[in-house]
């Protein structure tokens, strides 16, 4: 059961200890759960024997497995109780029948913990029946029916964690973490159970069961290789999902918990190599002098595997308790990071990180190729590895940029018009004096700061994050002999500054930008607006996603003889699946009754909201007349700029249905800017 919700209740004494308490309960609830169907797998990998000491080993994990189920249940009920106090906001909640009842009945946690526990409750009056299982085939329902009934007590986890959150591809993401929870079970399950074996086998009265065990063994290993593959490739995929991003790695608290288990995971690996590659293949030795030590210490080390397992299950306890990294601010631990815009219009640079990249692939292709042969391999692996270290010696630096904990940081206002309009306010009240007016870094003052302001117009404005920006206008650049703005803007205000500042620059690179479409070239995301047409509700830009759409900025009477046009084609522009949004430049309220009656004006004309988008938009298009065509997908993909006189209205359409005839990308442009 998994709650997103320490942060709510971190702040109270009471709350906090039942936090913990819940932390530790859900623990061991995951734990037992994962080694109840270890237990019942290794037992159906090992087989039915009749050996003493292999059947007395069966018994022993049978008695274990009850006990296991108890705990779960036990602990499942003292999870309910904490998730009840937590949701209720108070810790007597736990122990009110009415709340537990509201959280079983109301909620999808609730609604998992009760299938859950129904599994667990028939897993564990099914162990506590004597069955009989004498014929073979009795063993073989009686033992698969444990297996099966502790899956279904397991898979059900992922319904109430992080996965069930994803959106969209929530069943893809359940799914996925219900095949990574149920492998473990079966791979880190089942280490305790094989390391009891190879004891018991390992002693001088447990001779009869010593080829019993070395065949589990080797059965369990192979079972553990498939296991291992399909849990990195699983994880690998559910971290892309949870985590996206290596600053989501590296800068948050879910991150560097996968990290601590991802450390912990490389240990067991290396044990479970070590066990696999040495230990296993000596069982077959001889006994006294060979086999029996071997089985000895691979007993030691498989229960180390299965000590370091649960350590790790701890780890995923508090994973599920933490918020996942895409939805929290990562902190940037380093000073610099890597990118490939660090290259642009440094033609050495880069030829210095392409050689250095080939260098570097080159090694380590020679350093996999040594690896995998049985002779010569230090000849191969030692110069390798020289050539690995000097190509990503060479490679690193050019891609090395300033970064700073704000680096990743995500914007808090979306890129929308009104937060551009109120950052060009904000930034002619603050910023003028040292970087002018058009942001070319010609401001008057300039000439007293230590060096020359940046031009926040070029390129090097959208290389930067928006989180670097946020850092410079908090704390400032004091090299540079710029003031933090942290004391005097707001956090809104300042990100108001930097969706400006992105909209500036990315007006200066579309000042080329014609009225002919570039085929699959989307680059420049309109900034979305709301605006209203007389007293009808409000709309957005963004509610017009899929249609193509043709914003229009006019200005009366030199944008009349065009808006006529348009008017007088609105049945062929309707035809196409166009939308028409036409935006006065002088934000005039009776806009409507300015255009006149002749021809009827049929598409939307902004009577609410035209300042904020024409002060937005003016950033791509400074012409009196400006006609800006968007794509099913939200990106601004021509831009015609005129005096507003009537023009031939087919070089339009053919643009249309070039939009209408493009395969659409898979997503459309984030609301924020990165």
């Amino acid at each position: 059961m998994i709650i997103d919700r320490h942060d709510q209740y971190s702040g109270s004494g009471t709350l906090a200890r039942v936090y913990a308490l819940g932390l530790v309960a859900r623990w061991m609830h995951l734990a037992s759960s994962i080694y109840l169907v270890g237990a019942s797998t290794m037992i159906v990998i090992a087989g039915r024997s009749d050996r003493p000491t292999a059947r007395r080993w069966e018994h022993r994990i049978l008695s274990s497995a009850r006990g296991l189920a108890v705990a779960a249940l036990a602990s499942g009920l003292v999870v309910l109780g904490v998730q009840t106090a937590l949701f209720e906001g108070r810790a007597g909640a736990a122990l009110e029948l009415g709340a537990i009842a509201r959280v079983l009945t109301e909620t999808q946690t609730g609604h998992v913990w009760l299938v859950r526990f129904g599994c667990l409750v028939l897993l564990s009056t099914f162990l506590l029946l004597r069955l009989s299982v004498d014929r073979r085939v009795d063993w073989r329902a009686a033992r698969g029916e444990g297996v099966l009934l502790g899956a279904a007590a397991l898979v059900p986890i992922a319904a109430a964690g992080h996965a069930a959150a994803v959106e969209p591809d929530t069943a893809r993401a359940i799914a996925l973490d219900g095949l990574h929870v149920i492998v473990a079970g079966v791979w880190v399950g089942g280490l305790v159970p094989l390391a009891l074996l190879l004891r018991a086998a390992a002693a001088t009265e447990g001779a009869d069961a010593r080829p019993y065990a070395v065949l589990a063994a080797r059965c369990f290993s192979r079972v553990a290789l498939g296991a291992m593959v399909v849990l990195a490739v699983t994880g690998a995929l559910l971290a892309t999902i949870h985590v996206g991003s290596v600053a989501g790695l590296v800068g948050t608290s879910y991150g560097r918990l996968l990290l601590a288990k991802l450390a912990l995971l490389v240990l067991v690996l290396l044990l479970a190599t070590l066990n696999r590659s040495v230990l296993l293949a000596r069982l077959a030795g001889d006994g006294p002098t060979v086999g029996r030590p071997a089985m000895r210490r691979l007993s030691g080390f498989v229960g180390a595997e299965g000590l370091l397992a649960l350590a790790i299950l701890g780890i995923v306890a508090a994973l599920g308790v933490t918020p996942p990294a895409r939805h929290e601010a990562a902190v940037w631990p380093f000073g610099i990071r890597l990118s490939i815009a660090a290259l642009e219009g440094t033609t050495g640079e880069a030829t210095r990180a392409l050689i250095g990249s080939q260098i570097a692939v080159l090694g380590l292709a020679v350093m996999i190729a040594g690896g995998m042969l049985r002779t010569r391999r230090l000849p191969l692996v030692a110069p390798a590895l020289i050539a690995l270290g000097a190509g990503v010696g060479l490679a690193l630096p050019p891609l090395a940029i300033d970064a700073y904990p704000t680096t990743y940081l995500r914007p808090s206002v979306p890129y929308q018009a009104t937060s551009i309009a109120s950052g060009a306010a904000l930034y002619h009240e603050s910023c003028v004096a040292c970087h002018g007016a058009r942001g070319a870094g010609d401001g008057s003052a300039r000439l007293a700061l230590p060096r020359p302001p940046a031009d926040l117009r070029a390129p090097h404005t959208a290389q930067h994050t928006a989180g670097d920006l946020f850092w410079w206008l908090t704390n400032g650049i004091p090299a540079a002999g710029m003031p933090g703005f942290g004391a005097r803007l707001t956090e809104e205000q300042r990100w108001d500054v930097i969706n400006f500042l992105r909209a500036l620059s990315a007006g200066y690179a579309a000042r080329g930008m014609g009225s002919t479409v570039e085929p699959d070239r989307r680059w420049l995301v309109a900034p979305d607006f709301t605006f209203a047409v007389g007293p009808t509700p409000p709309r957005a830009l963004k509610e017009y996603r899929g249609r193509v759409v043709l914003v229009v900025l006019y200005h009366l009477p030199p944008s009349r003889p065009r808006m006529s046009q348009l008017a007088g084609r609105e049945g062929t522009l309707a035809a196409l699946g166009i939308e028409v949004i036409a935006v006065p430049t002088d934000a005039a309220p009776d806009a409507i009754r300015r255009l006149g009656a002749e021809p009827r004006v049929l598409f939307p004309v902004v009577t609410e909201g035209a300042e904020a988008i024409v002060t937005a938009y003016r950033l791509f298009a400074a012409s009196p007349h400006a006609e800006f065509l968007i794509d099913r997908q939200g990106y601004i993909r021509a831009i015609a700029q005129s005096g507003g006189e009537a023009a031939e209205l087919e070089p339009l359409l053919a643009q249309i249905q070039e939009l209408n005839q493009e395969k659409a990308p898979a997503e459309a442009p984030a609301e924020h800017v990165h």
